[in-house]
């Protein structure tokens, strides 16, 4: 008897949870990323009483990052994480995160991602098909080259740049006296090694796993362009679910959320020392960013991204804090 009654008590918990859903979620390549949704799936699943079943699937195994985020529209993917920057033709306002020296610290990039600016953004996917759950860490974009330690915006004067096909950074670099050159990604690492370019920028990360330290000299820790992740839930699929489910979502999504930053440091620290031993870091202080913040402003960087904006007030409302 007592065995029937535990059964019968745990059906009807079952029960108030609303029905066994399961729910198809796309993760990018990094490893704190990757560990952010297993965490993710722990605490939905156990929040959700067993009635929420997530299946990961890491390494864009889905697609890149602009097919998945299609597909989370379509509903053919239920939850996903992607960049920012390849979703800014579509939620303009996501230019923003192109901005450089929008944020100086990591706690000011944490503290628009959560405030009012951060939750705006979030709130207003619902109207293309999407639930913004969170903002996750992709982190800072950081320069390597093999000619100085730079160090503040004269350093880069005439240097011959790879960066992005992005307006906004071949903008910024132009500004400062650079000479950026768009090149594929994957003919970077013979164009440095060849001297094609003088340098590069990439979040350590991708400094690292590139192995950019081999052919490069100087690494700058500039942290010039602070790119997010974006955590995204179909807006239909996440309505459909009871109270209860989607309270395990959006538990899930700030415990992930808690998780994943952190374990971006961890992983940037240990990157950090590993570079140190083959070259030279330079280290800026926050007065030096403002030095660089200043210049960019003074470029009209930011009345640019503006334009390319829905809500261009979001900036100013990120700056004046």
């Amino acid at each position: 008897m007592k065995t029937v009654l535990a059964m019968v008590l745990a059906a009807l918990a079952f029960s108030a949870f609303g029905g066994e859903v399961t729910l198809k979620f796309s993760n990018v390549t990094s490893q704190s990323a990757i560990d952010g949704g297993v965490v993710f799936k722990e605490v939905a699943e156990r929040e959700s009483g067993g009635s929420l079943k997530i299946n990961l699937f890491d390494k864009n195994q889905l697609g890149d990052d602009r097919v998945v985020i299609e597909g989370t529209i379509f509903g053919d993917i239920d939850i996903a994480v992607s960049s920012t920057s390849p979703m800014a033709t579509i939620w303009a306002d996501l230019y923003i995160f192109d901005s450089p020296y929008l944020f100086l610290t990591t706690e000011e990039a944490y503290a628009g991602m959560d405030g009012p600016v951060g939750k705006a953004i979030l709130g207003n996917m619902a109207g293309k098909g999407l639930k913004g759950l969170a903002f996750w860490e992709n982190g800072f974009r950081n320069f390597t080259n093999n000619k100085v330690a730079v160090k503040l915006p004269p350093d880069v004067k005439g240097m011959k740049i790879r960066t992005m096909e992005n307006e906004v950074h071949l903008a910024a670099w132009r500004a400062l006296g650079a000479n950026p050159t768009p090149m594929a990604f994957t003919e970077l690492f013979t164009a440095l090694q060849q001297g094609t370019v003088d340098g590069e920028e990439n979040p350590l990360g991708i400094i690292d796993s590139n192995k950019f330290y081999e052919v490069q000299k100087y690494l700058s820790m500039t942290q010039h362009v602070y790119t997010p992740y974006i955590l995204v839930m179909n807006n239909d699929k996440y309505e459909s679910l009871s109270a209860s489910q989607k309270a395990a979502i959006e538990k899930a999504a700030a415990e992930s959320t808690k998780f994943q930053r952190n374990r971006s440091q961890e992983l940037e620290k240990e990157t950090l020392v590993k570079v140190e031993k083959t070259g030279v870091v330079t280290m800026l202080s926050e007065a030096d960013k403002q030095v660089w913040q200043n210049a960019i402003k003074d470029a009209k960087i930011f009345d640019l991204v503006k334009k390319k904006m829905e809500h261009p007030s979001y900036i100013d409302d990120i700056l004046k804090k």
